[in-house]
C-alpha cells in the first residue's frame, strides 16, 4: 500500500503494523538480522555539538531584540537614500558592491534591481570600455552577478594579441584586483576573461611576493582573493570577513556597516532558534544512539543550509533541508558502510516503490531510516500543500528513489570490485553526493514556487542542477577520497581517473581541478544569465557548490568537523560582532 500524504504519519502507521504483524516475519527479514553478517565500521568520529549543548545556547534579551529591529528600520532608510541619490556611476556600483558584501542587500532587492537596471540600460558600453581596468572590471562584475548580460568583450582593449593585458595595468593593483574577481564569472567558450584570469593570478601572486608595496590591508585582500575567488565564497562567512573589513575601509558610510552588524546579529539570533527546532526533531530519533555507525552531524547539516539560503524568509526551507542533510547523510552511511548488498537491494526497492509494507522485510535499523525518511518527505510536502495548494510529492519523492538507485550502483561497483571510467563515476556520482534532494527542495519548499514552476522540473533535472550537483561531488572527492578507501569504500572520481588513465594521484587530482573550472563555468552560463528560474534557485544553485568548497577546502570538514568547521560554526551561529 503505497504512502499517502497526510496524517497520521508514517511511523504511527509502521508501529501499528509492527503490532499486527511481529508473529508473521519474513524468512528474509530473520536471515538478515542473523549474527554472522559481517559489518564494516567507518569511525566516525562523535559530534562535538551535543543536545544539551545546543539547547544551552542563548538567545538575545527580548527588549535588545526591539530595540535592534527599530535600530535596523533607521539604518535601512539611510541606506535606501543612498541608493537613490545622483551620485556618479563609480561611487553607485562601489554603494552595491557593498550592500552585497556586507550580506544586507536582501533588504534593498528592487531598489538594486532598479538602478542596475537604468545603468544596463542607459549606459554607453563603449564609454565605459575606455574607463580605468577598475570601474569597467567592477561594471562587468556586478551586473553578471545580478543577471544582466555583459559580454566579455568589454575587456578586449585591455589585452594585445598576445593575451597579455597592455603595459602599465600590471601596476594598477586595484584594477588587477577587480579584474581578477570579474575573470571568476566566466562562462564556457569566453577566452578573454581566461586569459585575463591567468594574467592577474600571475600579477597579483607578485605583488604579494614583492616587498615593493607596503600598503598591508591591499595584501590582505589580495591574499584573500588568491585564496579564493569571491564568486567561489560561502556568502555568510564572506559576509563576516567583509564585516570586520568595512569598519574602517568606508568611514564615509558608517550607516552601511552598522547595519550590516545588527543585522548579522538579528539573522544569527534567529539561527539559534532553528538549530534548536532542529535539535529537538534529532533528538527525538535518537538515530546517533540506536545507529551508532553513522555520522552524527546535525549543526553542520544546519550550516549547510545557512550556506544555502541565509536570508530569514527562507526559515522554512532551512530546518527542512536540515532534516533532510541528516536523513541523506544517515543512509549514505547505511550504503557505503553497514549495509550488506542484500540488504541495499531490499532497502532501495523499499524506497523505489515508497512503499510502508516492504519495510517490514527489512532489518530494524533500516525501518527507521526507511520510516523516518517517508514520515519528513510527506511532512514536507503536506506543509506545501497546505501553504501553496500545490502537490510536490512527485518531485520530492523522485529526488530521494534516485538518491538511493545512484547508492546502489556505488554499493555493486564496490562489492564486484568494479573500477568505473571517470565519465561512468560522474554520470552517478553527481546524483550519489545528495545535492539533488537539497536542491529539489529549495525549488519546492519556498514562497515563489508556483504549478509552472513545477512542470518545468518534474520532467527531470535541468542542467543547472547537474551542474551543481557535480561540483560539490568533484569538492567532496578532492577532500575525502583517501579516507573514504582506507575504510573500504567505492573508489572516487581520483582513483578511478588513476586506473584508466596510468597516471599519478597528482596527476589525476590537476585534473579535477581543471574540471571544476569547466563546471564552474556551466554553472555560471546557467545561472548567471536569463533563464525561466527565480532567482532565488540559480542562488541557491550556486551556494551548494560554494558550501562543499567552504566544507571541503581544508580537508574532510564534515567527517572531522573539529577545526575549520567548528570555527566556522562559532562564527556564524554562536558568536554575535561587537558592535562597538
Amino acid at each position: 500500500m503505497p504512502l499517502s500524504l497526510g496524517l497520521p504519519s508514517c511511523i504511527q502507521v509502521f508501529q501499528t503494523k509492527l503490532r499486527v504483524h511481529s508473529h508473521n516475519r519474513s524468512l528474509i527479514y530473520a536471515n538478515l538480522q542473523s549474527p554472522q553478517l559481517g559489518r564494516r565500521s567507518a569511525n566516525f568520529r562523535p559530534t562535538i555539538w551535543h543536545d544539551y549543548f545546543i539547547h544551552s545556547i542563548k538567545n538575545g534579551d527580548e527588549l535588545d531584540q526591539i530595540g535592534n529591529a527599530q535600530r535596523v528600520c533607521k539604518l535601512k532608510n539611510e541606506a535606501s537614500q543612498m541608493i537613490y541619490k545622483e551620485e556618479p556611476l563609480r561611487d553607485k556600483l562601489e554603494l552595491i558592491d557593498a550592500l552585497q558584501q556586507l550580506g544586507v542587500a536582501y533588504h534593498f532587492e528592487e531598489e538594486i534591481n532598479d538602478v542596475l537596471t537604468d545603468i544596463h540600460v542607459c549606459q554607453d558600453l563603449s564609454a565605459i570600455m575606455n574607463s580605468d581596468l577598475y570601474l569597467v572590471s567592477l561594471f562587468f562584475r556586478l551586473l553578471r552577478t545580478n543577471g544582466f548580460s555583459v559580454p566579455e568583450d568589454i575587456f578586449k582593449n585591455y589585452f594585445d594579441d598576445k593575451g597579455d593585458c597592455k603595459s602599465k595595468l600590471s601596476l594598477d593593483i586595484h584594477g588587477m584586483l577587480s579584474l581578477y574577481e570579474a575573470s571568476y564569472l566566466a562562462k564556457e567558450g569566453e577566452e578573454i576573461l581566461e586569459m585575463a584570469r591567468h594574467f592577474t593570478t600571475k600579477h597579483l601572486t607578485n605583488y604579494l611576493e614583492s616587498s615593493n608595496f607596503n600598503d598591508s590591508r591591499m595584501k590582505e585582500r589580495v591574499a584573500n582573493a588568491l585564496e579564493l575567488p569571491l564568486n567561489w565564497r560561502m556568502e555568510r562567512l564572506h559576509t563576516r570577513w567583509f564585516i570586520d573589513q568595512y569598519k574602517t575601509a568606508d568611514q564615509t558610510r558608517r550607516a552601511l556597516w552598522e547595519l550590516a552588524v545588527v543585522d548579522f546579529n538579528i539573522i544569527q539570533d534567529l539561527y539559534k532558534k532553528e538549530l534548536k527546532q532542529a535539535s529537538r526533531w534529532w533528538t527525538e530519533l535518537r538515530f546517533y544512539e540506536k545507529l551508532p555507525f553513522i555520522r552524527d552531524r546535525l549543526v553542520e547539516n544546519y550550516l549547510i543550509c545557512v550556506g544555502t539560503a541565509f536570508q530569514p524568509k527562507h526559515a522554512s526551507y532551512r530546518i527542512a533541508e536540515t532534516k533532510a542533510n541528516c536523513l541523506v547523510t544517515t543512509i549514505d552511511d547505511v550504503y557505503d558502510v553497514y549495509g550488506s548488498l542484500n540488504e541495499l537491494e531490499l532497502f532501495t526497492d523499499a524506497i523505489e516503490q515508497w512503499d510502508i509494507t516492504l519495510t517490514e522485510a527489512l532489518p530494524e535499523y533500516m525501518q527507521m531510516c526507511c520510516l523516518a525518511l517517508f514520515d519528513t518527505v510527506e511532512s514536507d510536502a503536506h506543509d506545501v500543500l497546505e501553504k501553496k495548494g500545490l502537490n510536490v510529492t512527485p518531485i520530492l519523492r523522485r529526488a530521494w528513489k534516485d538518491l538511493c538507485k545512484a547508492y546502489l550502483v556505488e554499493a555493486r561497483w564496490y562489492h564486484n570490485g568494479y573500477v568505473p571510467t571517470l565519465e561512468e563515476y560522474l554520470d552517478n556520482g553527481w546524483v550519489t553526493i545528495g545535492a539533488n534532494v537539497f536542491l529539489s527542495d529549495a525549488y519546492c519548499i519556498n514562497d515563489d514556487v508556483t504549478a509552472t514552476n513545477l512542470e518545468q522540473f518534474s520532467t527531470g533535472y535541468p542542467d543547472i542542477v547537474r551542474y551543481s550537483c557535480t561540483l560539490a561531488r568533484l569538492y567532496n572527492d578532492l577532500a575525502t577520497s583517501s579516507d573514504e578507501l582506507k575504510r573500504g569504500d567505492t573508489k572516487k572520481s581520483i582513483q578511478c581517473y588513476m586506473h584508466h588513465e596510468n597516471v599519478t594521484e597528482s596527476v589525476a587530482r590537476g585534473e579535477i581541478m581543471d574540471m571544476i573550472r569547466k563546471y564552474w563555468k556551466l554553472l555560471n552560463g546557467a545561472a548567471l544569465g536569463n533563464s525561466a528560474f527565480h532567482k532565488y534557485f540559480k542562488n541557491a544553485c550556486l551556494n551548494i557548490s560554494r558550501i562543499a568548497q567552504c566544507i571541503y577546502q581544508h580537508g574532510d570538514g564534515y567527517g572531522k568537523p573539529d577545526s575549520e568547521t567548528k570555527d566556522q560554526v562559532t562564527l556564524l551561529l554562536l558568536d554575535p560582532i561587537k558592535s562597538i
